[in-house]
Order: structure tokens, then sequence, then C-alpha cells
């Protein structure tokens, strides 16, 4: 079995707990934080959709500083700035499209539906993560996978129950259902987009380590926020930025201090996702965003009033069970992948050879 992927062997845990981290706080904070937005007076959804990767720029200091900082501590003057080749460059660009859609469909989502409802229905993409892991990267699914996978998802459909008395007041039936269905769409084709990510890591010829995994963000995160600059252009959203400053509910400095922790949080988000994707798999991506849907609907219930239903606390337990199940068969895994093979070190949850 040939492999075509060139990924670097440096992972270190702490690196992965790192992103775990980051993929944490976007995957709750930015949920709420656009819920925020909209409740208050805000309807800009191709805003909303801009705002989720128009962080960008943040990467690219980090990319800058490093490079500068590495050069002046190695004094190696003929190091390069970027590494990323053309092929990887148009492989991410089209990724970068992708998720400026799912953008899309997950703002339209979250301006129709209420935080719990929309977390939810975006639950669901680890269903969707998992098929299609085994399509394209030919993820292996142990018995604890499995389980977790199975869990996480019942998880989420535990929360379906009683979903349409959460309507926002003054929303018809139909926005409400078309929230739904785009909520849905947004989530199906994010469960697309991780493996997807995992498989240009595996396909791309030239070494994958932290720093090259940065640029592919940068590239994905630009042109996601190209795509979303094309919607606001077409709407005349920047137009309209000022005159909805001026009437949001909490005033006009608020406004501008939401849109800028909104472009915070989703780019933890992206930076976590992609890292996760490096130093594991796309499924834990999957599983590490699925198992923080609980959390997401206790902050909304603290933060936005939202009920607190019983379904959701079994909910959180099956969450929560599902996870530890996933991390207890990894180290199992592992454990015997150092009994059989004591001179070998690998992380056994990244798939890095393709037949």
């Amino acid at each position: 079995m040939e492999s075509n992927t060139h990924v670097s062997p440096h992972k270190s845990p702490l690196l992965l707990v790192l992103n775990c981290i980051l993929l944490s706080v976007g995957s709750c904070g930015c949920p709420l934080l656009m819920r925020l937005y909209f409740i208050h007076g805000g309807k800009r959804i191709w805003l909303s959709t801009c705002l989720l990767t128009a962080g960008w720029p943040i990467i690219l200091a980090v990319i800058v500083f490093t490079f500068y900082h590495r050069r002046a501590t190695t004094g190696n003057s003929t190091a390069k700035m970027f590494n990323i080749r053309p092929r990887l460059i148009v492989a991410s660009a089209v990724v970068g499209v992708l998720i400026g859609l799912d953008n899309y469909l997950y703002s339209y989502g979250v301006a129709k539906l209420p935080v719990s409802t929309a977390a939810l229905v975006v639950a669901s993409q680890l269903a969707f993560t998992a098929g299609f892991a085994y399509l394209l990267v030919k993820q292996k699914f142990s018995s604890f996978s499995i389980n977790a996978v199975v869990l996480l998802t019942i998880g989420s459909g535990v929360l379906a129950l009683h979903t349409n008395s959460d309507r926002p007041e003054g929303e018809s039936k139909r926005e409400y259902v078309l929230g739904f269905v785009m909520t849905l769409g947004a989530a199906a084709l994010w469960g697309f987009i991780l493996p997807l990510i995992e498989l240009m890591y595996q396909k791309a010829k030239q070494v994958i380590d932290y720093p090259l995994v940065m640029e592919i963000q940068l590239v994905m995160c630009f042109f996601a926020t190209l795509v979303g600059i094309v919607g606001m252009l077409i709407n005349n959203d920047f137009k309209a930025i000022p005159r909805e400053a001026r009437n949001f509910d909490l005033g006009e400095a608020n406004y501008y201090i939401i849109l800028v922790c909104i472009v915070i949080s989703s780019q933890f988000f992206n930076l976590g996702a992609g890292g996760v994707i490096f130093c594991s798999s796309s499924l834990l991506s999957g599983i590490v965003v699925a198992v923080l849907l609980p959390v997401t609907e206790v902050l909304a219930v603290l933060f936005f009033g939202e009920k607190f239903q019983a379904e959701k606390g079994v909910a959180l337990v099956l969450s929560l069970w599902g996870f530890v199940s996933y991390f207890y068969g990894e180290i199992k895994h592992s454990k015997k992948s150092e009994k059989n093979s004591p001179a070998e070190t690998e992380l056994p949850i990244n798939q890095t050879s393709v037949k």
C-alpha cells in the first residue's frame, strides 16, 4: 500500500488538546453571539456569512510573526514565508468556496431558529461526517467509535422532541421550516467538508506540518470570505450596516463589538477544526462539535432564557457517554498498538495512507 500523504510525524498531544480547546470555544461561542446579533435587531444574513471566516487576517498575522521569529532565532535567511504549493492552493480555494456556501446556510438557520434548535440540527453533522469519512478517507470504525456516533446522534435526535414549541414569537411556520431545512443542509455540507479537508491533507504532495495547516486555513477562509463579500455587495449590506448599527437594541458600540466577537470566535472554530483534523481525524473533529451541543444548550438557557426541557438533560448524558466511549476506545487501541509495535509511533485515530 503506497501512501500519497506526507504528514509530519511531530504531532504532540498538547497540540491536539490546544486545537480541541479552540474548537470548543468557537463551537459554543459563535452560535450564541450570532443569535445575540439576530434577536436584537440584526438582519443581514450575508454579513454574518462573511463574519464566519473574516478573521483570516489573524492567521496571516500569526504566520508572518512566526516566520520572522523563526528566521531571527535560526538565522536562516533562505526560508520562505509561505510553503503552500499551487496544487494545494487550488484545492483549498475550492473547499473555501464550499465553506462560504455552508456559512450562508448556517447563518440563515441561526437567523430563524433558537440556539437550541439550531444546535440540534447542526449536531446531525456527525452522522454525515462519519458517512463521508468512510467514503472519502476510508475511516476505520471500532465498536467504540460506532457507539459514540450512535449515542451522539440519538442525543441530538432526542432534542428534536418539542422543537416546534421553540418557534420564535412572530415568526411564520414557513420561515421556521425553511430555517430548519437550511440548517440541516449546512450540517450535511459541513459533514462533507471535514473529510474533504482530511482527504486534501492525504493527497497533498508535500509535507503537511502545522504551519502549512495554517496556510491552508488562510486560503480556505479567504475564499469563503469572498463568497460572503459577493453576497453582501449584491444585497447592499455594506450600505445598510451603519443604519442597522444605529438601530441596534443594545446600542451602536455593542453592535460592532458583537460583530468583532463573532469574527474571533468563528476563527477559533476554523483553526480548531483544521488542527484537530491534522492531529487526529475529521471524525474526531465532528465528535468534538457534537459533544459540545448540550453545553451550547445550557448556555442558551442561561443567556437567552430558553427552556431546558428534560430532553436536553437526556441529550447531555448521551453526549458525554458517547464522548467517553470514543476516547476509551482510542486509549485501548493506542495501548494495543504500542504492545504490538513498540518501535512504531503513530496516532491511532489518524488515517495517513491511501490505497
